[in-house]
């Protein structure tokens, strides 16, 4: 018995924000000085490291837990179920329901229960709850309701990761570029079949890299210090991403049993596109090879991080053949992973 993904569903927001965008936004560093470089510059180099150039923000009106429903649907109407067939619902994000101009998260009733409300499931059986993971939070999802699978509580759960960090930028903040919303959905099931999950890892480094990537003040100093935006040290998640994530895919791959020429793609979060080359090359150096050619699809050049969404978007986007130059076949083997805010690393090897 394995856990399958039998149906997957996506919702990219229509509104396509590019580069340009942030022509007219003033920079400024840390301490609220401004930064050295024109906003040309900033942006070219900006466009260089994470392979950027436009991103998707939410319509106005919607807040996270409607973009899970709206993913949540695609999935379930793709998987051809009975709703009422869920025991669970699970929903992961980082920032709750921020509204358009409010600079409140809104986290009651849970996202995961928002988004029952919405698919207007009557079961009270299906439970519904959120995963606050950082931006593994979808595949830590996907490991949560393998458990409860393998444990007999459930036969049925949706997996959804969503989020609209658009709401929770400082416009200051060059860093505000990377960020955009989003949401991905999946249907899994148990079934008798020798494909489907094979392994997983996760990891929680909390004693030096808890601060990572937190809630700050504007850099602004003319702004209320009190309304907190999302931050990150940059260069410290850079290295600790190349340090730690090859080697938690590697402890993943080691324990499915399988041989790293099996893979043939790996689904990683789609965070910055220089880093992960970087954590891809040294993933394969680690079997003393090299990474084939188009072995990790990448979406981040026009949807931009969108966080826990990435990934379950990625792989709709695929496994629906709406990617150009890739594709998932039965039998083909997937390896997922994600770096985020805890900071957390997780991974899981699949079989199509």
């Amino acid at each position: 018995m394995n856990m399958r993904i039998i149906g997957s569903g996506s919702y990219i927001p229509e509104t396509k924000v590019p580069n340009t965008y942030f022509d007219s936004h003033l920079f400024l560093d840390e301490n609220g000085c401004s930064l050295n470089h024109s906003i040309e510059r900033i942006i070219e180099k900006f466009t260089a490291i994470t392979g950027i150039e436009e991103r998707r923000y939410a319509p106005e009106h919607y807040t996270a837990s409607d973009l899970a429903f709206l993913a949540a649907q695609s999935a379930v109407d793709h998987a051809g179920i009975d709703r009422e067939s869920i025991d669970y619902i699970i929903v992961s994000h980082n920032f709750g329901d921020v509204r358009y101009s409010t600079i409140q998260s809104d986290m009651l009733p849970s996202l995961a229960s928002r988004v029952k409300n919405k698919l207007n499931i009557k079961n009270p059986g299906c439970i519904a709850l959120d995963i606050i993971f950082g931006c593994p939070g979808w595949i830590q999802g996907m490991i949560h309701a393998n458990a409860y699978m393998r444990s007999g509580i459930a036969k049925r759960c949706l997996v959804i990761g969503a989020e609209c960090l658009s709401r929770v930028v400082d416009q200051h903040d060059r860093d505000s570029m990377i960020y955009a919303d989003g949401a991905g959905a999946a249907i899994v099931e148990l079934s008798a079949t020798d494909k489907g999950m094979f392994s997983h890892h996760s990891a929680s480094f909390t004693l030096n890299e808890a601060d990572y990537l937190y809630f700050g003040s504007s850099y602004n100093p003319g702004h209320n210090p009190d309304i907190r935006y999302i931050k990150m040290h940059g260069r410290k998640i850079y290295e600790f991403a190349l340090n730690q994530v090859p080697q938690a895919m590697k402890s993943c791959v080691d324990k499915a049993g399988i041989q790293i020429d099996q893979i043939k793609k790996i689904l990683i979060h789609q965070a910055n596109e220089k880093m992960d080359e970087a954590i891809v090359q040294r993933f394969y150096k680690l079997y003393g090879k090299t990474p084939p050619k188009d072995v990790m699809p990448m979406i981040i050049k026009f949807l931009g991080n969108s966080s826990v969404a990435t990934i379950p978007t990625l792989y709709d986007l695929i496994s629906k053949g709406e990617l150009p130059g890739h594709e998932i076949i039965s039998g083909d083997i997937i390896l997922f992973a994600s770096v985020g805010a805890g900071m957390n690393i997780n991974a899981f090897v699949y079989q199509v």
